[in-house]
């Protein structure tokens, strides 16, 4: 049985994902990003980082107000430190990642025999591990989407060669992340809620969404130093 507290937890930290995310994205309204896919990144981040996006996006993403004649608050990347320039970069990344993760997990919910055709009862006994499947998928084609519209304007390039290095840029970025999330979830079904709790961990449920935040953090985590290669690199821009 799922005790009260982590019920309670859990809707709390939900609650805290969409608030911010809608601060951040009415905030943008007025203070629009430079890069206008980033006004889309750092909502979608809030959802699963809710108070560290916050003050990642204080600190480091807001942009002065379009009737502010101040001096922009939009350093140049020079004077960006390189760890805050990655950790942008990963959550570019990350973002699409989360889109992709949200519709593939609905979508197997709501259709279980999209589960079935990608392997459940035949290759995999567990259905998480179909719907895996299907979460890299969704999350390749946002992710890479999200990159490309990034890669392209800056650097001026054709339809192809920005589909050629948004993957190039975003494959090992996101794979990464996408490791550190099926980790922490396979760990959170089998050990936190069948083994201590005795109960599965359901899409339908706010206990599945809390823990995908925190699964999301995880990809955070594996995707960071591959994001700091990638960049170092020149592969993928510097955010």
């Amino acid at each position: 049985m799922v005790p009260a507290w982590l019920h309670t937890t859990a809707l709390l930290s939900l609650a805290a994902g969409f608030v911010i995310a809608f601060w951040i994205g009415v905030d943008e309204w007025r203070r629009p990003q430079r890069m206008w896919i980033m006004n889309l990144v750092w909502p979608i981040t809030a959802l699963f980082g809710t108070f560290i996006t916050l003050v990642g996006y204080l600190l480091y993403g807001r942009q002065p107000a379009k009737s502010d004649t101040k001096e922009s608050d939009d350093r140049p990347k020079e004077e960006i430190p390189f760890p805050v320039m990655v950790a942008k970069g990963a959550t570019h990344c990350g973002s699409g990642c989360t889109i992709g993760d949200l519709l593939a997990e609905w979508l197997a919910f709501s259709v279980p025999a999209v589960a079935v055709w990608l392997g459940w009862n035949t290759l995999f006994e567990e259905k998480m591990f179909a719907v895996w499947i299907l979460d890299f998928l969704f999350a390749f084609a946002i992710g890479v989407a999200f990159q490309y519209f990034t890669i392209k304007p800056m650097r001026q390039l054709s339809v192809r060669q920005g589909l050629i290095q948004a993957v190039k840029a975003d494959a090992l970025s996101l794979s990464a992340w996408q490791i550190g999330m099926y980790a922490f979830m396979a760990f959170a079904q089998f050990q936190i809620f069948r083994g201590l709790l005795g109960v599965p961990l359901e899409v339908a449920t706010p206990e599945f969404w809390f823990m995908m935040q925190i699964a999301m953090l995880f990809g955070f985590i594996t995707s960071y130093p591959v994001n700091w290669w990638l960049m170092s690199k020149a592969i993928k821009e510097r955010m």
